[in-house]
């Protein structure tokens, strides 16, 4: 490693050009030309608006029960140069639903919060026996999470929780001290931590893949680099009349609508916009160090995640080859070469050891936080919805994304326990989260002290 170009300085010529790309889409099927070129019918029962996990997912579930189904993006499906979280994210699969038990109780009662609990179980479920019993090509990696304390105080907190799990809602965690944890992680950064063992990771653009060729299979049609422009219609429950869809290649009667963009929600549909916060997470993939190298900073190959308020996570690439690192390293920024230092810095914190390794590639994707930090998925106006997977969309999108294919095609087990809790905003806020610099700058500050 110590013969590698660093990135954290000036570039010189001999330095290696770092891709703007996801380092997934290097190793991930291509998308045929008839997905991104089709013809659009002139009317189908149900338009999904983005194409990514949960357009897919929802898709099938329509396609399936015999409903005509459309679904267009605005971007390039899975492409280098698309833009969409589902081809750009960090591929780890983890129970995923933010609130703990106690706050859910506090706010729904026991009996729901249970259930919303339980809905995050059967996620992971979900995908795990998509990946093992249906076969999706997704480089399913069932290695396990670990999760480091960043104080003292954080691995006390996290061994009370682990000892004192909710009934009904165990998961297989172990506790790892200190003085342990070098099984784990070649670092002293950490005071510890817990693994959790049952969770795994994916190919991010792969699972896109199979997801999309899962949809067609079902008979679902889908078109990339086709924006959708404008909804009219409606009159109230969208059952009379429907939508007349106003796209960048004409127009669509569609009896039914489902906006599944999560992240990249934006004035098509404002209600939605208003609940929903995109926040970019950004990743680099380091040069390839070789398959012994990165087994000695993480022996056991899991995903890696700490307790930290602003963000971290990284895992060995698919193949053993890189690390791959991701943060909260800047707050709108467009261009993720420009964040490259940052996460370098973030990186070399953990493992002083990476300083000298070269970058391959940097990218961002938008994740959408909720203010409840919840996902919602429900229907309003005639309009269905899905989305607000707070960062944890791998497991979530898929799984939620086939409950509300199931609900539009009116089958009960599309039935969930978020089905009609409220979808909040705030006063004030319209799409753009101007007050997300001051949050992240305090957060980073609680962090930096150890609070």
């Amino acid at each position: 490693m110590s013969g590698s170009q660093s990135v954290s300085g000036p570039a010189t010529q001999c330095d290696p050009p770092i891709a703007g790309t996801p380092l997934w889409t290097d190793s991930a099927p291509g998308v045929d030309d008839e997905t991104i070129a089709g013809a659009l019918p002139n009317q189908i029962d149900v338009l999904v608006v983005g194409a990514g996990y949960t357009g897919l997912a929802a898709a099938r579930e329509t396609a399936a029960a015999g409903r005509s189904t459309l679904v267009l993006d605005a971007a390039a499906i899975g492409a280098p140069d698309g833009s969409g979280c589902s081809s750009r994210n960090g591929g780890q699969v983890a129970y995923s639903i933010k609130p703990t038990f106690a706050a859910l109780s506090r706010r729904h009662g026991t009996l729901l919060a249970q259930r919303i609990c339980e809905e995050g179980l059967r996620a992971v479920a979900n995908l795990r026996d998509l990946a093992t019993k249906e076969h999706l090509d997704c480089d399913w990696r069932p290695k396990g999470g670990f999760h480091g304390a960043h104080t003292p105080r954080h691995f006390a907190a996290m061994a009370l929780a682990a000892e004192q799990q909710p009934a009904g809602l165990e998961r297989r965690i172990r506790v790892v001290p200190r003085a342990a944890q070098a099984a784990e992680i070649a670092t002293d950064f950490y005071h510890g931590g817990v693994v959790y063992e049952d969770d795994a990771s994916i190919h991010p653009a792969r699972l896109l893949a199979a997801l999309l060729a899962r949809a067609r299979a079902s008979g679902a049609t889908i078109v990339g680099r086709c924006r959708v422009l404008a909804l009219a219609g409606a009159g109230g429950d969208g059952a009379a009349g429907g939508f007349d869809v106003l796209t960048e290649r004409g127009r669509v009667r569609a009896r039914l609508v489902l906006i599944a963009t999560n992240g990249y929600t934006g004035s098509l549909s404002p209600w939605h916009r208003r609940r929903v916060i995109p926040i970019g997470s950004y990743q680099i993939a380091t040069e390839r160090l070789g398959p012994e190298s990165v087994k000695a900073l993480i022996p056991a190959g899991r995903n890696v995640s700490d307790s930290r308020r602003v963000v971290v996570y990284y895992r060995p690439s698919p193949d053993g080859e890189r690390l791959v690192f991701g943060g909260r390293a800047a707050l709108g920024e467009q261009n993720p070469l420009t964040c490259v230092p940052r996460l370098r810095r973030m990186m070399t914190e953990i493992f002083p050891q990476l300083e000298d390794v070269g970058i391959s590639h940097a990218w961002v994707g938008w994740v959408a936080y909720t203010f409840d930090t919840l996902p919602h998925l429900g229907q309003r106006g005639g309009i269905y919805y899905c989305m607000g997977y707070c960062g944890q969309g791998v497991p979530l999108a898929p799984y939620f994304g086939m409950r509300i294919g199931q609900q539009i095609a009116g089958r009960p087990e599309g039935r969930t326990a978020l089905d009609g809790l409220p979808f909040p905003t705030r006063p004030y806020y319209f799409g753009e989260p101007w007050f997300l610099a001051p949050s992240v700058f305090v957060y980073r500050c609680l962090d930096k002290l150890g609070w």
